[in-house]
């Protein structure tokens, strides 16, 4: 185990389609795992071959084809995986391990929720809430180091999205989503990384519509990807950073990578 520990998530919208930026990034920033979401593949035709060649030969998957999915690609060996239905429907949006540094590791892709925030009128949106409720049912039973993950599809903050006024009853930033979302953070007094290092009401996004042919001119952004540690493992962080500029790659991704670095 090295005396530090790189750990990286990052909603990738088809893993096949940005093999190209994925390894981009492996070489350029070396982190010891990699958490991907929206991998859209089944397990038999993720494309280890790449990741073998650069090092990654501990690979946990959970895939589903067409849709969700989530790895856990790593240089380090892992043990003791699980994959949780939060969704309670078989859909591919957790996995999870023990590092052997005794952190456990928990990668999620909390569903995006359709577009209208009620769940009578959009069963999506009830399906999102049960999902973090769940969750939060989980989180106080939770009683180790733990590093949590990935696409959480909600921006909790006001300083979170580009317009809090214009975003009020847009599905991520809803208030009925920022309250589940903050029961969750409460249930184990999670850190929230991301703005552990970059206090609010600091910009600090993740996530920008492929609908802006240029995201940077308006810079319509949203934080719905985040790192959330119990405090124990959140004393271990020294640095974190959002990459920003993996927006602008060839076919990227709509969401950028964060990294979190750990002295273990």
């Amino acid at each position: 185990m090295p005396s530090t520990l790189k750990i990286a998530s990052w909603n990738i919208n088809s893993v096949r389609a940005r093999l190209a930026i994925v390894e981009q990034f492996l070489k350029a920033e070396q982190p010891d795992i990699l958490c991907l979401q929206e991998t859209k593949v089944v397990d038999g035709d993720f494309p280890r071959a790449m990741f073998h060649r650069l090092g990654y030969r501990h690979i946990i998957l959970c895939g589903q084809r067409m849709h969700h999915g989530v790895a856990i690609i790593s240089k380090l060996r892992m043990r003791e995986d699980d994959r949780l239905d939060f969704q309670a429907n078989g859909e591919a949006r957790h996995c999870g391990v023990r590092l052997e540094c005794g952190i456990r590791l928990e990668n999620v892709y909390v569903p995006a929720g359709g577009d209208i925030p009620d769940r009578t009128q959009n069963p999506k949106f009830g399906q999102k809430l049960d999902f973090i409720e769940r969750m939060t049912r989980w989180s106080e039973e939770c009683a180790v180091p733990t590093l949590l993950v990935g696409d959480f599809n909600v921006a909790p903050l006001e300083c979170d999205v580009w317009s809090h006024k214009q975003l009020l009853n847009v599905v991520s930033h809803t208030p009925i989503e920022v309250e589940a979302l903050t029961k969750l953070q409460q249930s184990k007094d999670w850190v929230d990384l991301g703005r552990h290092f970059f206090p609010a009401p600091q910009r600090l996004h993740t996530w920008w519509s492929y609908r802006s042919p240029d995201f940077t001119r308006n810079d319509r952004g949203r934080r719905l990807d985040h790192m959330w540690a119990t405090p124990d493992v959140a004393a271990l962080a020294v640095r974190h950073v959002v990459h920003e500029p993996c927006r602008s790659w060839e076919r990227p991704s709509d969401h950028v990578p964060l990294l979190t670095e750990f002295e273990v």
